[in-house]
């Protein structure tokens, strides 16, 4: 191994369009669940079913609906 490299001349990764960014979410074991049942069945891991979502949500720009019990 050498003790130092020359990156002078490298270029970035030209198929990472958008790197994705690691966060830590709070969700409810049902939650987890839900996307871990539909992950078996279409052979897509949970984690990406969960960002899917989001995305979708987000591009359509969603709106949460809460309606509090009285």
């Amino acid at each position: 191994m050498k003790k130092h490299y020359d990156f002078s001349k490298s270029v970035q990764n030209p198929y990472l369009r958008k790197p994705k960014r690691q966060i830590t979410i709070r969700l409810d074991a049902s939650t987890i669940q839900y996307f871990k049942g539909l992950a078996e069945g279409t052979g897509i891991p949970y984690q990406n079913l969960i960002n899917l979502y989001l995305r979708d949500c987000a591009a359509e720009k969603k709106r949460l609906r809460l309606d509090w019990a009285a």
